[in-house]
């Protein structure tokens, strides 16, 4: 009898494996299956290097969906510890969308002997990204979004996505950037507020409810976009953390909650800015 009952289980266990997995297919990969969801992926993703401003060299992982025409662009800014495979598996299930992403490594050339992420580990990552200069980022970015529209697959039209560290750099290349087309917050602290007057695309950000630091940014950001008659919308997610895409089993199934509701989200306005909805 406990052969049988202990078969059953299985059996409704794998069964339901299988369909959260289905499920999850329309969502990023977490953190920990973000290697394996890249193996697996259909779509032709490479790296390249791209040519910044006064020569500046930087590595960049690109992927293409599976479309027959032109593809508008994404530029994927990665977290505080760099450019890493859970930020290029974002990058590829952007592209599962319809769009053409690229994701700098914006440490490129900052590590040990010219290396970029790859050259150092997480706490050396977090140490170089910290000392940045914000407007080499922005020429960075300028120079991804340009190089991956000129890809005979692009086409012109271009919206930036941030996570952490990308997420408040993301909102700050709003500020910098007046040709952008869309801009997306992951749990990123907001522009300062004397630069949002400089804003011309619309900001959609998404938040934990328990990220206290990134959070107390917000109404500053809400009051004084709404006067300056720009579009700022979000999300506060209920229960869920900062990083809540990366590490989405966490906070008792909330980070998961709000993964699902953000990531769909997300799509929308992407597709509906750069002209897919």
């Amino acid at each position: 009898m406990r052969t049988k009952r202990s078969a059953l289980v299985a059996t409704v266990m794998a069964q339901l494996v299988i369909v959260a997995g289905a499920g999850a297919q329309g969502l990023p990969a977490s953190g920990d299956d973000a290697v394996a969801r890249l193996d697996a992926s259909p779509r032709h993703g490479e790296w390249v290097k791209y040519v910044a401003a006064g020569g500046d060299s930087v590595l960049a992982w690109v992927v293409y969906p599976e479309r027959s025409d032109e593809a508008p662009v994404v530029v994927v800014v990665h977290e505080i510890y760099g450019l890493s495979d859970w930020i290029r598996g974002v990058a590829d299930q952007l592209a599962a969308e319809g769009f053409i992403t690229i994701a700098p490594d914006l440490l490129s050339g900052k590590g040990p002997e010219g290396g970029g992420t790859e050259s150092v580990d997480r706490q050396g990552a977090v140490a170089l990204v910290r000392a940045l200069d914000p407007g080499e980022v922005k020429l960075r970015l300028d120079a991804a979004a340009e190089y991956a529209m000129s890809l005979p697959a692009g086409r012109s039209g271009f919206a930036v996505i941030g996570f952490c560290w990308g997420g408040s750099t993301s909102f700050r290349y709003a500020t910098q950037q007046p040709n952008l087309s869309a801009a997306v917050v992951f749990y990123g602290s907001s522009a300062a507020t004397e630069a949002l007057t400089n804003i011309e695309a619309p900001v959609l950000g998404l938040y934990g409810g328990d990220d206290a630091r990134v959070n107390a940014t917000i109404p500053a950001a809400e009051d004084e976009m709404r006067s300056l008659g720009k579009r700022y919308e979000y999300e506060i997610y209920e229960g869920a953390g900062h990083g809540f895409l990366r590490q989405q089993s966490g906070r008792e199934g909330a980070n998961m909650q709000a993964t699902e509701g953000a990531w769909p989200r997300v799509v929308a306005f992407l597709k509906a800015e750069l002209g897919e909805g």
